[in-house]
């Protein structure tokens, strides 16, 4: 078995660890590191935060983010569709059709029975319950909106 066909894939794998690992290093090194307590503080898109990070999420927030995910995924196969349209004929063009047809009924199914309005009344009862909320900033006084 000869093993110098497979360096090339060693050599992929290594690039590919020193692009991510190497610069890692080099900030940690060159960057310059003065902490203070302002610089160590939690915040939340620039004011500090009014609640735990370890409050409880309703479980369709985690529902509709893995089906953005499955639909984001599944319209990556438009593109290679797309491009080599003219090379697989009408069989191609068909099986294409039929898996859009599945796919915007799928998406019809999970926007009425899944997300529904049940998501959008807890999405409303959430808002309503932290406009009352108020942030308090040494620059300002930060309302979240209604």
């Amino acid at each position: 078995m000869n093993l110098a066909n497979y360096f090339p894939v060693l050599l992929f794998i290594l690039v590919g660890i020193g692009v991510g690992v190497v610069p890692m290093f080099l900030g940690k090194i060159l960057a310059p590191s003065k902490p203070d307590a302002e610089k160590l503080s939690p915040y939340e898109c620039g004011f500090e935060a009014f609640e735990d990070a370890r409050m409880k999420f309703d479980v369709r927030y985690y529902l509709i983010a893995i089906l953005f995910i499955l639909f984001d995924l599944e319209t990556a196969f438009l593109f290679p569709w797309g491009v080599s349209l003219r090379e697989i004929g009408w069989l191609g063009y068909a099986s294409m059709v039929i898996f859009l047809l599945e796919f915007i009924v799928g998406f019809v199914y999970i926007w009425k029975k899944a997300i529904g309005k049940n998501f959008l009344k807890s999405r409303r009862r959430f808002s309503m319950s932290r406009s009352s909320i108020i942030t308090t900033n040494k620059k300002s006084t930060i309302t979240a909106p209604t």
